[in-house]
């Protein structure tokens, strides 16, 4: 196993290092930190209240999911799976949560209450072994999981596959006429193992300057 196996967890210091690793072995990821800067270090906290941001991220902007994670948070405090439960359906949906996620999330209070989901748990497994236990769950996917993987867990390696912004920052710094597919951009970021948690943070900082959306949080 090398130094950065799937166990790495991004800090500071690391991060730094994987962009400084990135730019100098690929131009497109360069040409956006020379543009834009370096990326902010994004994170979340692990845990429920981590999990109930990346599943209202599902299909979203992300500033519709901060919207709706932020009434929540006015509503309960801390948010956990107690108090999440206590709220009915019309206080959910005064909140902002479709009946889906809604749903999906009273599924993952329910788990860690009853002691089926340890989401501490998921910090000492490997990569895949993480992912899978999250996909294993009512609501989260592929992409759910790699996102939790990536925000709450700092790994260094996760990659959030099907993610349209990442293909269109893509597109866009390569010059291309059409967005590449999912399998063409899993296959291009293949390249910047073991950093794609850090490619995945250029190019979102690409996507949102570009559009002139706010990245300082």
């Amino acid at each position: 196993m090398n130094e950065w196996s799937s166990y790495t967890i991004l800090t500071e210091k690391t991060y730094s290092l994987g962009i400084s690793e990135l730019i100098t072995r690929n131009s497109d990821l360069a040409e956006a930190v020379m543009r834009w800067g370096n990326p902010p270090f994004w994170t979340h906290s692990p845990g429920f209240q981590g999990l109930v941001l990346d599943i209202l991220s599902q299909q979203v902007s992300l500033e519709s999911a901060e919207a709706t994670f932020t009434k929540l948070g006015l509503r309960i405090d801390p948010i956990n799976p107690d108090k999440f439960l206590s709220l009915n359906a019309h206080a959910l949906r005064e909140i902002g949560f479709s009946r889906q996620k809604a749903s999906y999330i009273r599924g993952v209070a329910n788990e860690i209450r009853a002691g089926d989901l340890d989401l501490d748990d998921l910090e000492s497994m490997k990569d895949d072994q993480a992912r899978n236990r999250l996909m294993k769950v009512r609501g989260i996917g592929a992409w759910t999981a790699d996102t939790y993987l990536l925000f709450a867990l700092r790994r260094s390696d996760a990659w959030p596959s099907g993610d349209i912004a990442l293909a269109k920052a893509i597109q866009e710094l390569r010059g291309l006429i059409s967005t590449p597919d999912w399998d063409e951009v899993d296959k291009i970021a293949e390249g910047w193992k073991p950093w794609r948690a850090v490619a995945a943070r250029i190019l979102w900082h690409h996507y949102l300057n570009e559009r002139g959306r706010n990245t300082s949080t």
